[in-house]
């Protein structure tokens, strides 16, 4: 018992997952997979949002 709001979360991404559809990008994936290099860079995050949450490093 007790489980049945996990197996409805559960139900409910996997029949999410099926009728999705999604805009694949074969080419950057066959790219990657060869371990082709691209001329873009690699998108960085510059701000951390969660820097201002650590602690200082000790010296």
């Amino acid at each position: 018992m007790g489980r049945g709001r996990a197996k409805a979360k559960q139900t409910k991404v996997a029949r999410d997952l099926k009728y999705r559809t999604y805009e694949t990008d074969f080419g950057a994936l066959a790219r990657e997979l060869h371990g082709e290099t691209t001329d873009e860079p690699d998108q960085v995050d510059e701000l951390d949002p969660w820097s201002g949450y650590a602690e200082p490093p000790r010296d």
